[in-house]
């Protein structure tokens, strides 16, 4: 049985307020990325501990880590992106989650990221390194202007790494965005299916520039996914992240009404095509 989370960030700015909206609309996990308008990775040990007691208290388990490793350029240093990253590890244990969610660089300004797959598999496997021997795998979103924007690319970065440490999160809408993708299930998706553990959901219509479309309503062929996941009996995370008021690089906004309408739809759509999900 598939189960939905979600960047519940988009929902409110209060932490509180987050937990307890999923409490509500059962949704059984929850995706920290913004705790009280501070990124999860900027938290001192009593907000962490705050954190973790409210997540704890509503009955919630996390799905992932939501960092921002591997937004960074490449020619920022990598030794204190690197510490970053091992904190990140640190939080993946101390919220008990499997995964860490990351990406894969940005070239130096002017440059095309695609030339340095070098040295975004040498720092990938630096991280691989440091996750030898702890309970965390790292998952890695597709986005625009990263080196993992394509399906390609993805693909590249965990058969070139060759760890189970390192898979993929698929999400649909970006290809939709960044690479103008409107038929994702089709040439995306069996690229980068055999790696795929992790899904985020969000929708959207191509030419919009910031706001996602309610599930199924845009063109990042929801329904059609959501039916590859149930063919092979899907039983991970669909983490929801609808950016129907706003979306950016580092996050969104979507309010409790819109969200809990793209709830209503995936559960909706996810009915129809066979999934069992809660």
């Amino acid at each position: 049985m598939a189960k939905l989370s979600a960047f519940a960030d988009e929902v409110t700015e209060d932490f509180r307020g987050q937990v307890e909206f999923l409490a509500q609309e059962k949704v059984g996990c929850i995706e920290p990325r913004f705790i009280n308008k501070k990124n999860i990775m900027d938290l001192n040990q009593g907000e962490l501990k705050e954190a973790r007691q409210m997540i704890q208290d509503h009955g919630l388990q996390v799905s992932a880590i939501g960092s921002p490793i591997g937004k960074v350029k490449l020619d920022e240093p990598f030794e204190p992106h690197l510490d970053r990253f091992k904190h990140a590890v640190d939080l993946s244990q101390f919220f008990e989650t499997p995964f860490i969610r990351m990406f894969s660089y940005y070239a130096p300004e002017g440059k095309n990221i695609d030339d340095y797959r070098d040295q975004v598999m040498e720092r990938m496997a630096a991280k691989v390194d440091v996750v030898k021997n702890v309970d965390v795998t790292m998952v890695h979103e597709n986005e625009a202007h990263i080196y993992g924007h394509s399906a390609e690319n993805c693909a590249d970065l965990i058969k070139t790494i060759g760890s189970p440490k390192l898979a993929l999160a698929y999400d649909p809408a970006n290809f939709v965005w960044g690479e103008k993708i409107t038929n994702n299930v089709e040439i995306c998706w069996p690229v980068m299916k055999p790696y795929v553990v992790h899904i985020h959901i969000k929708d959207w219509k191509l030419g919009s520039a910031d706001i996602g479309s309610v599930p199924g309503q845009g063109d990042g062929q929801i329904r059609e996914l959501l039916a590859e996941l149930a063919a092979m009996n899907y039983d991970g995370c669909m983490t929801m992240e609808p950016h129907l008021k706003t979306g950016g690089q580092f996050g969104g906004s979507t309010g409790p009404e819109l969200f809990s309408k793209a709830i209503a739809a995936v559960r909706e759509l996810a009915a129809g095509v066979g999934l069992p999900c809660d």
